[in-house]
């Protein structure tokens, strides 16, 4: 059987999805991006065609996307992260919408029209704070399990307010609270409350509302938050952070291998 696949690599992660010609997903994998991004898209391409077994053919048509897209030799084209996101996105939820996409490095808001071409975008500043990375570094500072953050801020009955400017200065807030003895679960939910107010900061959530990336996947409470803070319901793709990859194995599907964005 004919394969296409994207691999995504990203500052953290790296992903790799492999579909058929009728856009079904046969196999993917994720692992850390490290300081090696060719073994990084390597290792995920290698592991899901692995899991992809005998539905696949040895051979795939590639296209790689992502901060490290052009260390992968063997890809028969490359697409921005961007444009594989709204393909990605636009795949699942076929109208107009902004995607929220949230990393481990960065935070990306993308238009798309009713036919699912990028109208505008826009990512944050050249800073950690409402991305994965931001995450990481307060359950560092909380002696949390990354892993832990969304069970807790679950059970959170208060409302502690947070800065979304800098980590830094976010962690010194934390500091104080919990100095004043304010409840570990508050404070999360606090945490969450930032990163839901820097994605306003990037742009306005007028219309469809779609959700993507590891932080939305490991984290569904924080959509829960954002749902109720615009007053409906967003829409996450199945494997909200795979949506880049599979966005670039479309393109390997529909431009087979040749386009270039």
């Amino acid at each position: 059987m004919d394969c296409f696949a994207g691999i995504d690599i990203g500052a953290c992660t790296t992903k790799a999805v492999i579909i058929n010609e009728k856009k079904q997903i046969l196999g993917y994998s994720m692992n850390s991006s490290g300081a090696d991004f060719r073994a990084a898209a390597d290792q995920a391409y290698g592991k899901a065609q692995e899991n992809a077994g005998n539905t696949a053919s040895d051979k795939c048509i590639v296209t790689a996307t992502g901060y490290g897209r052009r260390n992968v030799p063997y890809a028969d084209g490359t697409v921005t992260e961007i444009s594989c996101h709204a393909e990605g996105s636009f795949h699942y939820f076929p109208r107009a919408h902004t995607l929220i996409d949230i990393g481990g490095q960065d935070s990306k808001i993308i238009k798309v029209d009713n036919a699912g071409k990028r109208t505008n975008f826009k990512m944050n500043r050249k800073c950690a704070a409402g991305t994965g990375a931001f995450l990481e570094e307060m359950a560092g500072r909380l002696k949390i399990k990354l892993d832990d953050l969304d069970g807790l801020a679950e059970k959170a009955r208060g409302n502690i307010q947070l800065g979304s400017y800098c980590t830094v200065f976010t962690g010194t807030e934390i500091l104080a609270r919990i100095r004043e003895g304010a409840d570990v679960a508050d404070i999360i939910k606090g945490i969450f409350n930032s990163v839901i107010k820097r994605v306003f900061e990037m742009d306005s959530m007028e219309g469809n509302i779609a959700m993507s990336g590891g932080v939305v996947a490991h984290n569904p409470f924080l959509v829960t938050m954002f749902e109720e803070k615009i007053g409906k319901k967003v829409f996450v793709p199945p494997l909200p952070q795979l949506t880049g990859a599979f966005g670039a194995a479309l393109y390997s599907l529909k431009s087979k291998g040749g386009l270039n964005a």
